[in-house]
């Protein structure tokens, strides 16, 4: 193939108005957005965007050199000039007073995986007995929160308040109405005074800055880079929920303070015969998703799909793709209009991973891609995938990045809620494998053995009835246990949990791939300079390089079912990490590997990484306790008096039968199998007290709280919350009816 013939993308890109740059397609269609939507394009959606500084408000309140400067400085990845920083926040002010804004809040994303804001009105007194609104670019670029209650992994100290948050210019401002307060929220990084970075923003930023640099190197290389000022990475999260009734949510302490139930036995009938699974979505709920939908279509939200999932009473919705910043805020923004939405409907809605055991859980698939800002998706193989040289090596750079990085990648979805899903029978396991289909494997087939002749065609299907169309066949079949799955024109990380932020896996795959393609880049440059590729180079050396890589890397892509027991033998073999746990996964970040990665490309200094390492630490090792302690109330304030009730109905009956002369030997023992299980639990509540207050207490030398005792967590306190669900949920499937006090499975599904 010859690079001024390259074959690249020409699907539709979708623009949004704040400027977002994705794929016209749902995060959850596997295919391309080809042609059959040309000439059915409609008029902008109504109400899309209307809470949102977008460009084109930009445009009709800012002066034409002003504008200029700011989208030159988007596109390019420029800062922006203080003057020009000012006019914006003029009418930034302006736009915002007119939709009622009283405050303005700089709106970040700490390491506690939610938002965080401070409020600042646009009232300042004027010295007369009155006051003006004001609104200067330095408020606009520059706030200072107090920084010293947010998790730091010990880089501030608790005394050391001093925090800044900086302006993201490329992730737009909107409006945020909660209850009779309108108020500007502006997306900002969030760094200490020392400039380190304390927020999920900032590191994603810089990740999207070093796969942009390192994948024009590659362009450069095919002579691909005309007009193209910037790779963007993209991002389209798919976010599964359940949804309840709000009385019972709050009448189960664990859900309430966990998000998930610690206690609990799955109903006679639950997600067996997969009728929920897009079936008609109930009245109540669709209410609910369709006033959710304004909220976010009005936040511009590209919002896309809806439907029911598998297990009863959970849901999904997903967007357009976006860039992955504004694909990150939007998705914290998603997350906080489904909690709130449900609530004016008195729904709950639960974003745990796996709110009911026994029952499919949630996820949060990351749909992830890489395209020129000219608007060619550079994972998308196109039709004649074989003569794609420039897709070829992108997707092979990608897999190497995946089997260098297995463990990371696994790290940066690990969480104590994700543990109760990853390798359940509706999620991969905590193996990181790769799956290609059948088109893209034969592909690299023909690269490591007789060379690039052909790309394999999924054809069409006669359906047999004549009413009926024939449809193209796509080249190769999904697989929905995989972890990292190619799905047509990107990238699926399905091993998400639903209640995390895309930013830190984001942040994971850019860096990446920004190796992969660097080490590509060094190692294509050294032998050709930096001069195009011509088809002489292309035959002798890209095409011998993608094959080594390819062939030293390919035991991380695999086809099959990820859930076999046969494959966790194989991949074993093969030599892939198996990290079951998060204690087990986030011994990465302690890796010298792990560390060269990040300050190799700038995106987290060694002391940032420890302070992630640190802070996720003890975020789960916290979540644990809590909900160590929490089992335990639930269980002496409920199970055991309801487990005691029974037993003295059961008692109660057996006394006159057997005053009676007919002995009731059925009913005695079921009375004393409550109280015998009672009475364990009981000890086992006691045994989970005791290991929950030795792994909070502090060690003798300690420096850092965020580090100890973490071995304890799994060894001790994981085993024993186990063992006292399997006593409680005995004694809920004993008792009475009208001796348990709180909402059954079957109750709230």
């Amino acid at each position: 193939m010859s690079v001024q013939s390259r074959s690249i993308s020409h699907h539709r890109m979708f623009t949004s108005r704040n400027g977002a740059v994705g794929r016209g397609l749902s995060s959850e269609s596997s295919s391309p957005a080809g042609d059959a939507g040309a000439g059915t394009r409609g008029m902008p959606a109504p109400g899309f965007g209307e809470d949102v500084f977008t460009e084109r408000a930009m445009r009709e309140r800012l002066p034409k050199d002003v504008f200029r400067a700011y989208k030159h400085a988007i596109t390019s990845g420029d800062r922006l000039d203080p003057g020009v920083a000012h006019s914006i926040a003029s009418a930034m002010k302006d736009w915002a007073l007119e939709r009622g804004a009283t405050h303005y809040t700089h709106w970040f994303q700490p390491l506690t995986g939610t938002t965080a804001e401070k409020h600042d009105s646009f009232l300042t007194p004027d010295g007369a007995g009155e006051s003006i609104t004001e609104f200067s670019g330095s408020q606009l670029v520059q706030g200072e929160p107090d920084a010293s209650s947010f998790p730091s992994g010990g880089v501030r100290a608790t005394f050391e308040a001093r925090g800044y948050t900086a302006w993201d210019p490329t992730s737009p401002a909107f409006i945020n109405r909660v209850g009779d307060g309108v108020t500007l929220c502006i997306p900002t990084a969030f760094v200490s005074y020392t400039g380190e970075a304390l927020d999920k923003k900032t590191p994603l930023l810089r990740s999207m800055d070093a796969v942009s640099e390192q994948a024009i190197r590659i362009l450069r290389l095919f002579g691909a880079d005309a007009g193209v000022q910037r790779v963007i990475a993209t991002c389209g999260p798919e976010q599964e929920f359940f949804i309840i009734d709000r009385r019972h949510f709050e009448s189960r302490l664990d859900l309430f303070q966990c998000g998930r139930t610690l206690i609990g036995n799955a109903p006679e009938k639950h997600q067996q015969l997969s009728d929920h699974y897009f079936g008609s979505i109930p009245s109540r709920v669709t209410s609910f998703l369709v006033a959710a939908e304004r909220k976010m279509i009005s936040l511009g939200i590209p919002i896309r799909t809806r439907h029911n999932e598998v297990a009863p009473g959970q849901f999904e919705v997903a967007p357009i793709f976006e860039t992955a910043n504004v694909a990150a805020d939007h998705q914290q923004l998603t997350m906080q209009v489904l909690r709130s939405t449900a609530e004016e409907f008195g729904l709950a809605c639960l974003l745990h991973e796996k709110p009911f055991a026994g029952i499919n859980g949630s996820g949060k698939h990351i749909n992830w891609s890489i395209a020129t800002s000219t608007g060619s998706n550079l994972l998308d193989p196109t039709d004649s995938a074989h003569s794609n040289v420039e897709f070829i090596t992108f997707l092979v750079a990608v897999i190497r990045a995946v089997d260098r990085h297995a463990d990371l990648l696994r790290a940066s979805v690990a969480s104590a809620g994700n543990d109760h899903r990853l390798g359940a029978n509706e999620a991969p396991p905590a193996i990181m494998s790769i799956f290609l289909g059948d088109m893209l494997t034969d592909l690299l087939d023909q690269l490591c053995n007789d060379g690039l002749k052909r790309t394999k065609s999924g054809g069409t299907m006669d359906l047999g009835a004549k009413s009926l169309p024939r449809l193209p066949r796509d080249s190769g079949d999904r697989n929905r246990t995989s972890p990292f799955a190619f799905t047509g024109n990107k990238f699926e990380l399905r091993a998400s949990g639903a209640s995390s932020s895309v930013s830190w896996p984001c942040t994971v795959l850019n860096t990446i791939v920004a190796e992969s393609l660097s080490d590509l880049a060094d190692e294509l440059e050294g032998a050709v300079g930096t001069r195009t590729l011509g088809q002489s180079e292309i035959d002798s050396i890209l095409l011998p390089a993608l094959a080594r890589i390819t062939a030293e890397h390919r035991r991380v892509i695999f086809n099959g079912d990820n859930y076999s027991a046969q494959w966790h033998a194989e991949a074993e073999q093969r030599g892939l990490p198996h990290l079951r746990t998060t204690e087990e996964a986030f011994g990465a970040y302690s890796s010298p590997r792990v560390e060269r990665l990040f300050n190799r490309f700038g995106v987290l200094s060694p002391r940032e990484l420890g302070s992630r390492r640190a802070a996720y630490t003890e975020q789960y090792r916290t979540q644990m306790l809590i909900e160590a302690r929490c089992l335990a109330a639930i269980c002496e304030e409920h199970v055991i008096p309801s487990a005691l009730r029974s037993a003295t109905r059961f008692y109660g009956v057996n006394r006159p039968l057997n005053a009676a002369g007919q002995a009731a030997p059925t009913l005695a023992a079921r009375a004393e199998t409550l109280v015998a299980s009672a009475e364990a639990l009981a000890r086992t509540v006691d045994r989970l007290r005791d290991a929950a207050s030795l792994a909070d207490a502090p060690a003798h030398g300690e420096e850092h709280t965020e580090t100890r005792h973490v071995p304890m967590i799994n060894e001790a306190i994981v085993p024993l919350l186990g063992e006292a669900r399997a006593l409680a949920d005995l004694l809920e499937s004993r008792c009475a009816e009208s001796d348990w006090d709180l909402p059954r499975y079957r109750d709230m599904l």
